[in-house]
């Protein structure tokens, strides 16, 4: 039997999840658009990291399939894993040339934890880390 309280902590829930996966979407989006759009910051920012520029296209079209897969229910948890694996890239990237812990190198790690997140309030992880049932012995 469902309650008041009850469907009020389901839709604190959903809410919280919407909003936890909007601002990764929306970031994400963002600097996917710039990057095909080859913006200057874009491209300088690229060979900053020690990448040539004419990556940047590519870089953001394999950001935006993957923030589209992640926007998408059906496909939400095969766009966290790729999301996922695009910001592991990030993470090592900020490392290699030594930029600072805080604010580039776990940038990244935030920005996945929001995207996990975001599924585990949704219910979309249980069937994931749901214990296996017990064998009876033969």
């Amino acid at each position: 039997m469902n309650t008041n309280s009850d469907n009020l902590v389901s839709n604190k829930r959903i809410w919280t999840s919407r909003i936890l996966a909007g601002l990764p979407v929306a970031f994400l989006t963002l600097d996917a658009v710039i990057k095909l759009a080859r913006l200057a910051p874009a491209v300088t920012a690229t060979a900053q990291l020690g990448y040539q520029p004419g990556v940047v296209f590519g870089l953001g079209l394999v950001e935006l399939v993957c923030v589209l897969a992640y926007a998408i229910p059906r496909t939400a948890i095969v766009g966290a894993v790729l999301l996922t694996g695009y910001l592991g890239g990030a993470v090592a990237t900020h490392v290699r040339v030594g930029d600072p812990l805080a604010t580039h190198i776990l940038t990244p790690f935030y920005v996945a934890a929001m995207i996990w997140g975001a599924l585990l309030l949704r219910g979309r992880l249980r069937g994931l880390f749901a214990a296996a049932p017990a064998r009876q012995a033969a």
